[in-house]
């Protein structure tokens, strides 16, 4: 299953992970813990997947769920939940991946060390906060197609970025006045 990084940021991206958000339930990416630890790597936050647990795949898609209702509300669509300001915080409070420099053939560089899933989380979980709280905050977008629901940080000069991905759904969407012989 392929995973879908129009988002401009991690925590943006983690909300990725549920795709069709309109359907019933969603269509769930994250459907086993091997699929989140494939879902670190792929978004960069570590080299290697990390080993996560069930326990580690429930407390991702609670955080996921709460980070996402947080950007909707930020986007003027709903109030702010307690429950979910307290799960966000209680994660942004946990420590993240320790770094460490390492010597390598091109010279130095700092990485992970001893990543773990809760130590992933908790540096999601600071990205939603800074999200959420800072500049990106007034930035924050849902794609235009009415069949995705991915959320976006407009980096547009504008500020009027309208797909998740020129690629995909703004693709699609020229396509479709095209064929409609539209502009």
């Amino acid at each position: 299953m392929k995973f879908r990084f129009h988002g401009g940021r991690p925590s943006v991206n983690f909300t990725a992970t549920v795709d069709e958000r309109w359907r019933d339930g969603g269509f769930e990416r994250l459907a086993a813990p091997a699929a989140l630890g494939r879902w670190f790597t792929e978004a960069g936050l570590t080299g290697n997947d990390p080993r996560c647990s069930r326990a580690d795949l429930r407390h991702a898609r609670e955080l996921r769920e709460a980070v996402y209702r947080l950007m909707l509300a930020r986007m003027g669509r709903c109030r702010p939940a307690p429950d979910d300001v307290a799960t966000v915080n209680a994660w942004a409070a946990k420590p993240p991946p320790a770094v460490e420099l390492c010597a390598e053939a091109s010279g130095l560089c700092a990485r992970p060390a001893r990543v773990t899933a809760p130590a992933l989380l908790a540096l999601l979980a600071r990205d939603a906060v800074d999200v959420i709280g800072g500049a990106a905050g007034p930035r924050l977008r849902e794609c235009d197609n009415a069949e995705c629901s991915l959320l976006f940080v407009d980096t547009s000069r504008a500020g009027t970025r309208r797909w998740c991905s020129m690629s995909a759904c703004g693709a699609r969407d020229k396509m479709t006045r095209y064929r409609s012989g539209g502009t």
